[in-house]
């Protein structure tokens, strides 16, 4: 089992910056990749940004520009630094890991955490 702390949302102005972190405690081997999706209240949960074990990246059309992922193995840690932030990017921010454990591949996610972006 793996489980994922989060930490960093909030409440910020439009134009303002966010860290999100995102820590996989437990049986952490072969996590193949991890990510972020959020959702927006009456909206569907999308992708945010992900990084592969190796380092590849895939963002939002929406976040291309504004949004950073990266990954510290040693902490394995998660982060998504988000700048110039939008009324828009405000929702439920959840952090995703999948592992692969021979042909089985199992998601987590994390509980959750706010971010609100005013206007």
């Amino acid at each position: 089992q793996v489980q994922l702390v989060e930490s960093g949302g909030g409440l910020v102005q439009a134009g303002g910056s966010l860290r999100l972190s995102c820590a996989a405690k437990g049986s952490i081997f072969n996590i193949y990749v991890m990510g972020w999706y959020r959702q927006a209240p009456g909206k569907q949960r999308e992708l945010v940004a992900s990084i592969t074990s190796g380092g590849s990246t895939n963002y939002a059309d929406s976040v291309k520009g504004r949004f950073t992922i990266s990954r510290d193995h040693a902490k394995n840690t998660v982060y998504l630094q988000m700048n110039t932030l939008k009324p828009e990017d405000t929702g439920a921010y959840y952090c995703n890991a999948e592992q692969l454990l021979g042909t089985v591949v199992s998601r987590y996610w994390g509980q959750g955490t706010q971010v609100t972006v005013s206007s």
